[in-house]
């Protein structure tokens, strides 16, 4: 896939690199086909040798940092470690979320199954907590913000499914079905077979993440933009879907 590095940076200095993750580049090199780009190598060809403080799931899209010297990501470690990171997902997840916030806190194993997700698993699973919040309300969906207040693997997609609201085009948590304009538009008369997805991705966005700079220990806050896809399926459901905003 194509990526520009330039287009995608959000922030450098001698400390951190912040960049905007474009949806579908693994952020770390893939077991499965170790020759195909994956973020942090196309970065370091540009940046030399950077160290990861955390990572987002292929599909996702939006904030991620990453640590230029030892001692930045000892800093950044840590902060992650103990909560003092603030992390901001957007998600659009399938069915009317009827409360306007509400927070998860249900025990995660991963690896759990045979399809290796993460599973509900109130005696031998760690602690995780998700603080969630309603942000628009569509006819059968809902775009919510996700604050992990714990790090585990797919901690948000499985507290999201776990109370019955995967998100949208979720093949390891929810049904995997995309979101097309015959799913939105009432009264659509097209053939579903001949549409191009509005969202065909995993519909969960990183969209801030707040930390202390490491050397200057100013607080900093980077935001990435909605994608492209994204932004249109939300344009579309907000044009037919009855949205309303909080």
């Amino acid at each position: 896939m194509a990526f520009s590095v330039e287009e995608s940076l959000l922030w450098l200095d001698e400390a951190l690199l912040v960049v905007d993750k474009p949806a579908g580049l693994p952020t770390l090199v893939d077991g499965y086909d170790p020759a195909a780009p994956y973020l942090l190598g196309l970065l370091q060809e540009t940046y030399g040798k950077l160290w990861v403080v955390h990572r987002l799931d292929r599909e996702t899209s939006g904030v991620i940092v990453f640590a230029r010297t030892a001692q930045a990501h000892r800093s950044l470690n840590t902060q992650f470690e103990k909560g003092a990171a603030a992390k901001r997902y957007h998600a659009l997840v399938r069915g009317v979320v009827e409360w306007q916030e509400k927070l998860v806190e249900l025990r995660l194993r991963p690896d759990g199954d045979r399809a290796h997700r993460t599973v509900i698993d109130p005696v031998s699973g760690k602690p995780a907590a998700t603080q969630l919040c309603v942000l628009e309300r569509f006819r059968d969906y809902t775009l919510v913000e996700a604050a992990p207040k714990t790090g585990r693997t797919h901690q948000i997609r499985a507290h999201l499914a776990a109370i019955g609201h995967p998100i949208v085009a979720d093949g390891l948590y929810g049904d995997g079905g995309s979101l097309l304009l015959s799913d939105v538009k009432p009264g659509y008369k097209g053939e579903k077979s001949n549409q191009a997805p509005l969202l065909g991705r995993l519909g969960l966005h990183a969209r801030s993440l707040t930390l202390e700079h490491p050397e200057t220990l100013e607080t900093l806050r980077f935001e990435a933009p909605y994608p492209k896809d994204m932004t249109s399926a939300l344009e579309q459901l907000r044009k037919y879907g009855s949205g309303r905003a909080f």
